[in-house]
């Protein structure tokens, strides 16, 4: 009796301990639900970066036909507020005809806005107008025949006084090509870039009103 209970109690004790070894083997086959792995998270680095990329889209476009700026006038001034508003193609005017094949006559409203009085640089100080032909050649106003286009209510040119405005207007003699739309560019007295798009037809409110005057 003595031996068969040793004999038992021997087994008994071999199996507890064989059951023991199983339980580490049984670790790799498990993943906790809520572990991360090294590729398991989708937004890492994934962030769009788009709060980088809202540069600003007008510069270097202009603006368009009909929109006032802003400008210092000459030798840094006063303020002129200037609307260029209307743009006429014509082959000729006031008796002239182009050189290079059309006329782009462009009209604009000149306002003091400040207490003294403004006025436009003049070319010579580098001031002033140009026209930019959609291939980026610079075309200045009055050359070709353009300086011989005249018209009695945008013929202004002296000071603008203080609350006053005046009508004036830039002639350019272009060829077809760099009358195809184009940029209109005016420097103004503390060298500061102003831009209008222009459109390649005639545009604005006083198309009638400039071909009548254009004609002799």
């Amino acid at each position: 009796m003595t031996a068969a209970t040793a004999a038992l109690l021997l087994a008994a004790l071999t199996a507890c301990g064989g059951g023991g070894d199983d339980k580490p083997a049984e670790k790799p086959g498990t993943t906790a639900p809520g572990e991360p792995t090294s590729s398991g998270d989708p937004t890492g680095g994934g962030e769009p970066s788009g709060g980088g990329s809202t540069g600003s889209p007008e510069s270097g476009e202009g603006l368009a036909l009909g929109k006032a700026a802003q400008t210092t006038g000459d030798g840094g001034t006063g303020v002129l507020e200037i609307t260029p508003d209307t743009v006429v193609f014509a082959k000729a005017g006031s008796g002239e005809t182009a050189e290079n094949g059309v006329f782009a006559v462009v009209t604009m409203k000149d306002k003091a806005t400040a207490d003294v009085a403004a006025d436009e640089p003049a070319p010579i100080s580098g001031g002033g107008w140009t026209w930019m032909a959609p291939d980026g050649e610079m075309v200045g106003e009055g050359g070709g025949s353009a300086f011989n286009v005249v018209m009695d209510k945008y013929n202004n040119a002296d000071p603008v006084q203080p609350g006053a405005y005046q009508w004036r207007a830039k002639v350019f003699d272009l060829t077809p090509a760099q009358a195809k739309g184009g940029t209109l560019i005016y420097i103004d007295g503390e060298n500061k870039a102003h831009r209008w798009q222009m459109p390649s037809t005639d545009s604005g409110p006083n198309v009638a009103e400039v071909k009548k005057q254009l004609t002799p």
